[in-house]
């Protein structure tokens, strides 16, 4: 990776200039590398729906290309805008284990699932058996928003580079 100026976007996802996100931490020497910097990020993230499932309170949060969302029933999801994918982090008020794998490279996050906005409703399809399902307790218009955000604030390059195919080479968007 190259060098990340003061202005560019910071390589976390968050959407905000470097010099305003992970820039400081970096500088204060705490562990500032950017994939130690998203994984504090993203669990942070995580921890706040779950705990916003815990109350059983709606809520629909923003972080760089995932989306999360609480309904009143205790149930959160993390959706993954650019690859449709989709794992649940809260069922009944209740947290389930978040499925991170990380190495000195990467992070990544084991989804279940890939998500469809068809019909101003959401429908999710398991990878395990191929079963759809329709959340209907979801944020439909918030998500398809925030998508449309996130495809009008990033290239389609850029987006690509936040994904690496199993071969090692770059996904396409």
């Amino acid at each position: 990776m190259g060098k990340i100026g003061r202005n560019h976007p910071c390589p976390c996802g968050s959407g905000k200039k470097y010099k305003h996100c992970c820039l400081p931490a970096r500088q204060a020497g705490a562990n500032g590398s950017p994939a130690n910097q998203m994984k504090i990020s993203l669990m942070a993230a995580i921890e706040k729906i779950q705990a916003q499932a815990g109350e059983k309170k709606a809520a629909f949060n923003e972080l760089g290309v995932f989306l999360f969302f609480s309904d009143h029933e205790g149930d959160a999801w993390l959706l993954e805008a650019t690859e449709s994918d989709a794992v649940q982090l809260a069922r009944d008020g209740q947290p389930l284990k978040v499925p991170i794998d990380e190495n000195p490279e990467t992070i990544e996050i084991n989804f279940s699932h890939t998500f469809a906005i068809r019909d101003r409703q959401l429908f999710l399809t398991a990878y395990a058996d191929r079963a759809e399902t329709r959340l209907d307790r979801a944020p439909v218009q918030q998500i398809h928003a925030a998508i449309r955000r996130l495809f009008k604030r990033y290239p389609k390059e850029m987006l690509a580079r936040m994904h690496v195919d199993p071969s090692g080479g770059e996904a396409e968007a």
